[in-house]
């Protein structure tokens, strides 16, 4: 009985650990604010993304994520000289929680203006994010547009 309990209890915690395995956190963030785009593309594939669409000209980078049946999770990514900006659009709830719970010990300060969300992280820079209802609307699901701009001192190594 204690080995069919341990069991469950172990693949219960493999399942929830492997169904964060596609969202994007804390470290994940630094990882791609301090690499190239190139080394976001291969990184991005291996969180099970697909590469949407590349501007080369404009250095954009466009990924997506089939994580459920109606649901979103896009990633742009914009190279800007040596700092790569991101912009995540969202309805899935658990990458929203995953993220505010991964930034949660690294917060410095916390504000809001007016419907956004403003979070200054150490050694990442400020967190923008503004919650929407979805269209069409459910009480349930919400839209989450998460800007994250670095800091002056944080550049992307070549």
């Amino acid at each position: 009985m204690k080995k069919i309990l341990f069991t469950i209890i172990l693949s219960a915690s493999m399942i929830a650990g492997f169904a964060q395995k596609q969202l994007v956190s804390y470290e994940d963030i630094r990882y791609l604010l301090h690499n190239n785009l190139n080394k976001a593309d291969t990184f991005m594939a291996a969180k099970g993304y697909t590469l949407k669409e590349i501007k080369q000209a404009t250095k954009n980078r466009k990924y997506t994520l089939a994580y459920s049946p109606n649901t979103t999770n896009n990633i742009d990514m914009r190279s800007d000289g040596k700092k790569i900006f991101i912009s995540m659009q969202t309805n899935v709830i658990e990458q929203y929680n995953l993220l505010l719970n991964s930034i949660s010990q690294y917060k410095t300060s916390t504000s809001n203006l007016g419907d956004v969300q403003v979070y200054q992280v150490k050694d990442l820079g400020s967190i923008y994010i503004t919650v929407n209802d979805s269209m069409p609307y459910d009480p349930l699901k919400k839209d989450y547009d998460i800007q994250i701009v670095p800091d002056k001192n944080i550049t992307a190594i070549n």
